[in-house]
């Protein structure tokens, strides 16, 4: 019987796990499948583009998978049985079915979504960029504020980097819209002077109201409550002040984090369940400074690598190396013609330089292609090697490597 491999989410972790995995092994010995709630390879990345009204590449994902024999399973995942070793899912491919996948071996990549840290009226009322089917809720409408005859006022709470590149995004695509920026603390507190000095520029050559030190208690319809009384009347309020994992993981008895993530050991493996692997926002990695890897792009690469590297040795009798867990800086667009590159010392602190502009806003629209290109194409330039299954692996025996 093959072993089992089933990777959960095809975002940037998850297509490169898969594809990866089916490059390396040997499909006479395994069978890899991927479940995923749409059709396509989500540019999450590029999400507040498309809600700011332009227009982003997708591909179906059984384009990218074409000919590495990954199969497709268009579901939602609903739970994880782990002692049973299924994953209970709902399909979202219009057939009404559903049912269990076993699996011998998880990667569970089911990235992160919107966290409202409870404030009342977010869910109910505030639009986010989290998803495709959000990013486009609130592309439609904007669209309608701007058929209204322009005018509309647009608030983005959250001075994160979705944050600052949604409302800069919006501001740039659609000057029509009233755009207010509002921060919990200083705008840009993570950056240096400099590049605190750039974006404040930015946003006043953009138009952006910034509210700093501002706390929101309540989202309603047409307002947003702050703290000390403060009230701002709204057409449309943005979401971005953080974001958290599905509470699946948790729910089904693996090792997390208060927040949710699995808690994993040196090579991305579930400490309480070693037949689980976890990449990208799911994964509570530590870097290569001993401090967690941020949620982001970067991260799903250096997650999912470390994933592929343990499977394929564990599977094939090899011994495990441990890659890179880096985390070097931050790029961000301000708008399609603006942008930062901040680097962060070995403490993810902010190095006293930066590079601004147009030079920072090409070499962000290099990565983003370059994301977009590596996801498409999880197995371009990696030697054909698919090697044989050990007689007897040792995914689910060896112990954790702290």
């Amino acid at each position: 019987m093959k072993h089992r491999i089933v990777v959960l989410g095809a975002g940037y972790a998850g297509t490169y796990v898969a594809g990866t995995l089916a490059r390396r092994l040997s499909p006479a010995d395994v069978e890899i499948t991927v479940v995923n709630a749409e059709p396509d390879f989500v540019q999450r990345l590029r999400l507040h583009q498309l809600a700011a009204g332009q227009e982003i590449e997708a591909r179906k994902l059984a384009d990218v998978f074409a000919g590495t024999q990954v199969r497709v399973r268009l579901a939602r995942v609903t739970a994880v049985d782990p002692e049973r070793r299924v994953v209970a899912v709902a399909d979202t491919d219009g057939g009404g079915g559903g049912g269990e996948i076993g699996y011998d071996t998880l990667c569970y990549a089911l990235g992160s979504h919107v966290a409202d840290h409870g404030v009342p009226g977010v869910a109910e009322h505030a639009f986010d960029v989290t998803s495709l089917p959000s990013a486009l809720r609130l592309r439609e409408r904007l669209d309608r504020l701007e058929g209204a005859g322009g005018g509309g006022r647009v608030v983005v709470v959250g001075d994160g980097l979705t944050g600052i590149e949604t409302a800069t995004e919006i501001a740039e695509s659609r000057p029509g819209l009233a755009l207010t920026l509002v921060a919990r603390g200083e705008l840009g507190a993570a950056l240096s002077p400099g590049a605190r000095g750039h974006l404040r520029r930015a946003c006043e050559r953009l138009g952006i109201t910034v509210l700093e030190h501002t706390c929101v208690e309540a989202v309603e319809a047409a307002r947003v409550r702050c703290a000390g009384g403060a009230v701002l009347e709204v057409d449309a309020t943005v979401w971005t002040a953080g974001f958290t994992v599905s509470p699946i993981a948790a729910d089904s008895g693996l090792k997390v984090t208060d927040g949710g993530q699995i808690v994993v050991d040196r090579t991305m493996r579930s400490l309480s369940h070693p037949a689980i692997y976890a990449a990208g926002d799911s994964a509570h990695a530590i870097g290569d400074n001993g401090r967690p890897l941020p949620m982001s792009c970067a991260s799903a690469g250096y997650t999912g690598r470390q994933v592929v590297d343990a499977v394929v040795a564990r599977l094939t009798g090899r011994r495990v190396t441990h890659t890179r867990l880096s985390y070097l800086g931050n790029h961000i667009s301000l708008g399609r013609r603006d942008g930062i590159i901040q680097l962060v010392d070995g403490q993810a602190r902010a190095k006293p330089s930066y590079v601004g502009g147009r030079k920072a806003a090409r070499v962000k629209s290099g990565i983003l292609k370059g994301s977009l290109w590596a996801a498409s194409h999880p197995t371009f330039g990696l030697p054909v090697r698919r090697r044989r299954l050990a007689a007897t692996p040792v995914a689910a025996t060896e112990k954790a490597v702290v």
